[in-house]
């Protein structure tokens, strides 16, 4: 098993881990889809996906990934990294796939000059906050994180943001 930095070439091994990802979040399946995200994702280097990697050739298959999201902090006046998605499938788990994931992700910290990593997960999902916390991952103690659902129709009326259409 081997940590990859994923690349447009290894798509096709993405898409079912990402889909089985989304649907343990309740979400439906939807391959073509998650093609079309991973896709842009990686076209537009808007993110940094990293994908365990078992086999080679036609026998390759992708175990788990992370993605991470690059941010700023101002206060800080430096990089961060949202490590936003991490997931191993179910017959791949306790093998410490998740943490080799982990540990790329903080690599990547280092060689950018990041300040850290932020991450949030389910209240209820004790294995990985159990990871994190082994690896050093400490609760938030000073924030507290909020969230505002943009309803799809907001987002298309002219006029509403006076925010230059560079996003």
């Amino acid at each position: 098993m081997e940590i990859v930095h994923a690349y447009a070439r290894h798509l096709s091994l993405l898409v079912s881990v990402f889909d089985d990802y989304r649907r343990f979040y309740g979400q439906p399946s939807d391959p073509a889809s998650a093609r079309q995200f991973l896709a842009d994702r990686l076209e537009r280097r808007d993110s940094v996906i990293f994908f365990a990697s078992q086999g080679s050739g036609s026998r390759q298959v992708a175990l788990g990934f992370t993605q991470l999201y690059p941010s700023f902090s101002s206060v800080w006046m430096r990089r961060i990294w949202i490590l936003n998605d991490l997931f191993v499938t179910p017959h791949a788990r306790r093998q410490g796939i998740g943490k080799r994931l982990i540990e790329r992700a903080v690599q990547l910290a280092a060689e950018t000059r990041a300040r850290g990593l932020s991450l949030a997960t389910a209240h209820d999902n004790a294995p990985a906050q159990a990871l994190y916390e082994r690896i050093g991952f400490v609760p938030d103690q000073e924030f507290r994180y909020y969230f505002l659902d943009v309803p799809d129709e907001a987002a298309i009326e002219p006029g509403v943001h006076d925010v230059p259409n560079r996003f």
